[in-house]
């Protein structure tokens, strides 16, 4: 579970979110459509607009690293380019398995004003695993629906 175009018209994403204190998986369909691109080097490609980001991060983290417990530091979109991440909530025992590449986009929104402990991330790779972090300007949520709870 990560993102998924599994409607022709809009973006799927995985999100950590959180509700009543509690971290949560969910899947969420971004409310901005695909449209055709127009941009030279693009132009008819499908294009779904992120929103305003500010502020990113190229992370490069060793083998087999351990994130531990933590919230995340703001609202943002976090691209995993290459290894694996494996994310669960210590409250509720729900977890997903995030893999590098086309797959690996996903939101993390379980900043420690809305949730308690946060979330555990742990990358089991033999590899280094390479993350780009994208803060959402503002710390504002995406227009977005629920489209389930849950990996």
């Amino acid at each position: 579970m990560s993102t998924k175009e599994s409607s022709p018209n809009y973006l799927d994403i995985t999100a950590i979110s959180a509700k009543n204190g509690i971290s949560t998986i969910e899947r969420w369909r971004l409310a901005s459509p695909f449209t055709a691109a127009t941009e030279a080097g693009a132009s008819g490609a499908s294009f779904a607009s992120l929103g305003p980001t500010e502020n990113a991060s190229y992370i490069v983290l060793p083998p087999h690293f351990d994130g531990g417990p933590h919230n995340a530091p703001t609202v943002q979109y976090v691209a995993l380019l290459a290894g694996e991440a494996v994310i669960s909530i210590p409250e509720t025992g729900q977890s997903v398995t995030i893999k590098g590449g086309k797959n690996g986009l996903f939101i993390a929104a379980d900043t420690a004003d809305v949730s308690k402990v946060g979330h555990v991330t742990k990358y089991p790779s033999g590899e280094p695993t390479v993350v780009v972090t994208m803060p959402i300007r503002d710390g504002k949520m995406p227009e977005h629906s629920v489209l389930d709870e849950g990996p």
